[in-house]
């Protein structure tokens, strides 16, 4: 095992350690559990006729024009509830779960002891970041996918598209740990992190209103808005692309997506600039 692969696992240990992270893993198997036997479909050759929940019929599935529903939209829609609820309760709780690792792992005593053994500084602000990440892809792949086998099995509905989501939703976790490790190196305040990435996360649903909001102002206060826009990550807005993916459809833009990325990228990197060079 290398000295890399052993600051990943160590991390992974630690994080399963913590109750909230097991408190993760027991949620995403209850839903599981509910979207197995909870849900049942009455199926008349081909269409929908009907839904039952925890055994209550829900009534006759018709659309407006009086034609059964088809189960492809019974399938997508329960596929983006289950999506964005994750991508939205999942993320905020795992930041929440997280958080303090990173700032545990900066205390004196601890930091002095890992640097002690034959590794970088590199290779320890890598691997616990991989191991922060290996056990969100761990829960949100468990979760998202097992909800994709289950209805795909129990309707004979498979939409591929529906497992990008799970990149999405890492992704956008890793984009928002940034914020919690940047903070950390510069403060090593884990409550000052949550703030600020809590904050961050508030913020994009103020700047999700992109056009409408800009046009209302003056336009001094408009270059503001657009360059908080295109600098800062746009959480909420991503809500829109996870929600195109669990429906199988096209995504109007990447734009939120990319410019997210970017924004984390240079925070990683910014962060892992700084832990390298920091007197601890």
């Amino acid at each position: 095992m290398t000295a890399l692969s052993g600051i990943v696992l160590l991390s992974v240990r630690e994080l399963w350690a913590k109750k909230i992270v097991i408190g993760l893993f027991v949620v995403s198997t209850l839903v599981l559990l509910m979207t197995a036997f909870a849900l049942n479909l009455d199926v008349v050759e081909g269409s929908l006729a009907g839904v039952r929940v925890f055994g209550e019929n829900l009534g006759d599935a018709q659309d407006g024009d009086g034609e059964g529903i088809t189960l492809q939209n019974v399938v997508f829609s329960v596929q983006a509830v289950v999506a964005g609820a994750t991508y939205w309760i999942g993320i905020l709780l795992a930041l929440f779960s997280t958080a303090p690792l990173f700032t545990s792992l900066l205390e004196t005593g601890h930091i002095d002891l890992l640097l002690s053994k034959p590794l970088s500084r590199t290779q320890l602000f890598i691997g616990h970041i991989s191991g922060v990440w290996l056990t969100m892809l761990i829960l949100s792949t468990y979760l998202l996918g097992g909800v994709w086998l289950i209805m795909s099995i129990k309707t004979g509905v498979w939409n591929p598209s529906f497992l990008l989501s799970i990149g999405i939703v890492l992704a956008m976790f890793g984009v928002m740990y940034s914020v919690i490790v940047f903070t950390g190196v510069w403060t090593q305040s884990t409550a000052l992190a949550l703030i600020v990435t809590y904050g961050l996360i508030f913020i994009s649903l103020v700047l999700a209103g992109g056009e409408q909001l800009a046009n209302q102002l003056q336009p001094g206060w408009r270059a503001v808005f657009w360059g908080f826009y295109h600098v800062l990550p746009n959480f909420a807005e991503v809500t829109q692309t996870v929600s195109n993916l669990s429906r199988a459809e096209p995504i109007a833009s990447w734009y939120p997506f990319a410019s997210a990325s970017l924004f984390g990228a240079v925070l990683y990197g910014s962060a892992g600039f700084w832990f390298t060079r920091r007197d601890f």
